[in-house]
């Protein structure tokens, strides 16, 4: 048996190359670094840990983003020992890489779709990604909640549009 014949990753094609790994390792240590810095509210895991998804998402592919914004979230509720059970947080973490896929569907069409997706993408996140404390806190956890989910949503959405349109036309993109 020679080495030639010992060459698996060559054997198929992986839809997953070691780029893209690295760049969702990368961009999920940062939103590591991003869970840490909190925005008050009465749920306790709203942080800036979502910029390096939706910059993911917009900027390398929506699955990167979404992989890359759903652990962010799951880092930041770990952080302050998942508030609304595991379960919830499960759930947010898969609906938040849906509004990273909103994201990048709308953006990526030019500067003012860019802008489009920025107030769409924090309407998603806040008012309706915010019906999913009802069923635990009730309507006054939900009208408690929004105002700081709008506030965190834009703040990150403003980060990762920022950053996007700095670097979208170079070759660190796709």
């Amino acid at each position: 048996m020679s080495l030639s014949d010992r060459a698996p990753d060559q054997e198929k094609k992986s839809p997953v190359s070691a780029r893209k790994l690295a760049i969702m390792a990368i961009f999920i240590a940062l939103s590591a670094v991003g869970s840490l810095i909190k925005i008050p509210s009465p749920l306790g895991s709203i942080g800036l840990d979502s910029a390096p998804g939706f910059f993911a998402a917009i900027g390398f592919g929506s699955w990167v983003g979404f992989i890359v914004i759903a652990v962010g979230h799951l880092l930041s509720s770990a952080i302050v020992g998942f508030p609304l059970t595991l379960p919830v947080h499960l759930v947010i973490a898969v609906a938040m890489g849906g509004c990273a896929l909103a994201f990048r569907w709308i953006g990526r069409k030019g500067k003012v779709w860019l802008v489009v997706s920025v107030v769409v993408t924090a309407f998603l996140n806040s008012f309706v990604l915010g019906l999913v404390v009802l069923p635990i806190g009730g309507w006054g956890m939900y009208v408690a909640a929004v105002p700081s989910l709008l506030v965190a949503s834009v703040v990150n959405l403003v980060i990762a549009a920022v950053a996007y349109y700095a670097v979208r036309n170079s070759k660190l993109l796709n």
